[in-house]
């Protein structure tokens, strides 16, 4: 069977509110402890199965998990078992039999989890929905992570059901999306004790560097990931697809920054989170940009509100870039002892992962690439909050009116006539492409604010090129993707060198050694405009892929 749910993390703080509001209705609590199996090569995960046995109260439970149609979407099969004990056969007529019985006999407990449930059902102008909190551990070897999450399962109904009544509840308690599931964190906390069991048997000068750049990567920031579109793919299909691979690194960034899993034990956020964040930020509105014409957008309001979360995370990475990057090249050219503070507050960016506002966007973008409506639908509205409703009635008519009447509105882009998908795209790659060249081979000759249009412009097609690279023909893709690679990357040195040079010209008044790095940075701004234009010129008669 489908199963279809929510899952949102629940702060220390939140608990006490969410068991409340919980307790509205008849609850029911259990216990429940799970067992996950996998091989020691992890091969059930790389099939893309999750199996477990977890005794729920007095009786225990086979449950096999695969992926479902979206993110929300798990395919579950039940069976109940007399004992904790596997049995595949009950898997015989199944397209993944052959997967088990090939590795019957390496399975063994990879992880496990031990949960406190209370739960119940509820009824909604949109839907009948089960609300679980489920507080707990995830337990690998030595290892363990909290659980501390309520989930929103479908039971019957529409699936804007989920969204209306988790945004609710999110905007009540400020909890924080977090799409990983249990048997995601469960496999990765075993391949992480894995790791660390097996450092121990280095060397003792060697264990405790290695421990930490092992627990460093664990909690690494989520970089951009390879998209594939099949070639008869409809076009809202594709800008949803593409759109829901950007939400994914954003909403992972998100999660570490918020600290689901570390507050108060462990420091895992920094600025990489940041930089990642704002790079699925950006991916996703060059998204909205390439498909513009070709596919309806999310609405207006939803496009416009990531701007304002945008620019407060800030200039994190500006700093990053400056002292662990910029400052050891100035020092090995002579520059004299300068200090940097100059008073400036660092951004708040850990408070913007909680935000309630932040967290909403999160949610209504979420639902806008997985609805089935999703092409046209809008924001969701926004709910009262969860004490007002009556115990059994969570969401409002008016409100599930309001949502049922928005979905059947366009949000203000135009669409053009039918066109191949494939055809439509490489005609927006070629046409950014000219104007990326257009001032390019001119490049000697633009002011500050053009040039960084045209920056804007280059990294705008370059996530286009990966967006689309699966339509693509990848022999004639790869030397033009590499020649674009070149000018954006001399581009974003001289965007980082003009940040830093403001920063140094500030200090000059105060500190006459700033003179020397504002001298260098010029120079190096000369000489990288030269090489800018030779890049742009070796663009020009670089054959592109669609001649």
């Amino acid at each position: 069977m489908a199963e279809q749910e929510l899952k949102l993390h629940v702060p220390k703080e939140a608990r006490a509110g969410v068991e409340k509001d919980l307790l509205r209705g008849r609850v029911t609590r259990v216990h429940l402890q799970a067992f996950y199996f996998d091989t020691p090569k992890r091969d059930l995960v790389r099939a893309r199965i999750a199996l477990r046995l977890r005794r729920e109260g007095e009786q225990w439970v086979q449950t096999l998990k695969m992926p479902g149609e979206n993110s929300l979407s798990r395919i579950e099969i039940n069976h109940d078992r007399p004992t904790p004990d596997l049995d595949l056969s009950v898997y015989a007529t199944e397209p993944f039999a052959a997967v088990l019985a090939k590795h019957a006999e390496t399975l063994s407990i990879c992880y496990e989890t031990d949960v406190q449930r209370i739960f119940r059902q509820t009824r909604t102008e949109l839907g009948v929905l089960e609300i679980a909190f489920d507080t707990g551990l995830l337990r690998a070897g030595a290892l363990e992570l909290p659980i501390s999450e309520v989930e929103f399962e479908l039971k019957r109904g529409a699936l804007a059901a989920v969204f209306a009544l988790g945004k609710k509840w999110q905007q009540a308690h400020g909890l924080i999306l977090d799409v990983r599931s249990k048997s995601e964190r469960g496999d990765r906390l075993a391949s992480l004790n894995a790791e660390l069991r097996t450092i121990d048997e280095q060397t003792a000068e060697r264990q405790e560097p290695s421990r930490r750049s092992a627990i460093a990567q664990f909690w690494g920031a989520r970089t951009a990931e390879n998209i594939t579109l099949h070639p008869k793919i409809q076009a809202h299909s594709a800008l949803a697809a593409v759109s829901a691979e950007c939400l994914d690194q954003i909403i992972r960034n998100t999660a570490i920054l918020a600290e689901v899993d570390t507050a108060g034990i462990y420091q895992a956020s920094g600025a990489e989170h940041v930089h990642q964040l704002r790079v699925g930020i950006r991916r996703l509105r060059s998204a909205w940009s390439f498909f513009n014409g070709i596919a309806a957008l999310p609405s207006e309001q939803l496009r416009t509100d990531i701007k304002m979360h945008f620019s407060k995370l800030g200039g994190t990475r500006d700093d990053d870039v400056l002292k662990e990057t910029l400052l050891p090249v100035l020092s090995a050219a002579g520059q004299p002892p300068l200090i940097l503070d100059d008073g400036l507050a660092p951004p708040d960016t850990e408070n913007v992962a909680l935000s309630r506002s932040f967290q909403t966007w999160l949610l209504d973008m979420l639902a806008w690439t997985v609805l089935p409506a999703a092409p046209l639908a809008p924001p969701l509205p926004n709910p009262a909050p969860v004490g007002v409703a009556p115990a059994e009635v969570e969401a409002s008519t008016e409100a599930a009116l309001a949502f049922n009447t928005d979905l059947k509105t366009v949000a203000g882009t135009h669409i053009q006539a039918p066109l191949a998908l494939k055809d439509a795209l490489i005609k927006k790659l070629k046409k950014w492409h000219r104007r990326l060249l257009q001032d390019g081979l001119l490049f000697d000759q633009l002011d500050i604010e053009p040039r960084h249009a045209l920056r804007k412009l280059g990294k705008k097609l370059r996530y286009a090129l990966q967006f689309t690279e699966s339509l693509l023909p990848t022999a004639r893709l790869k030397a033009y993707r590499k020649q674009l690679a070149t000018v954006q990357d001399i581009l974003g040195e001289m965007n980082d060198l003009a940040v830093a040079r403001d920063r140094f010209i500030l200090l000059r008044d105060t500190q006459p050694s700033a003179w020397f790095a504002c001298g260098w940075i010029t120079s190096r701004l000369d000489a990288l405009t030269q090489d800018a234009c030779a890049a742009f010129k070796q663009l020009s008669r670089t054959e592109t892929f669609w001649r």
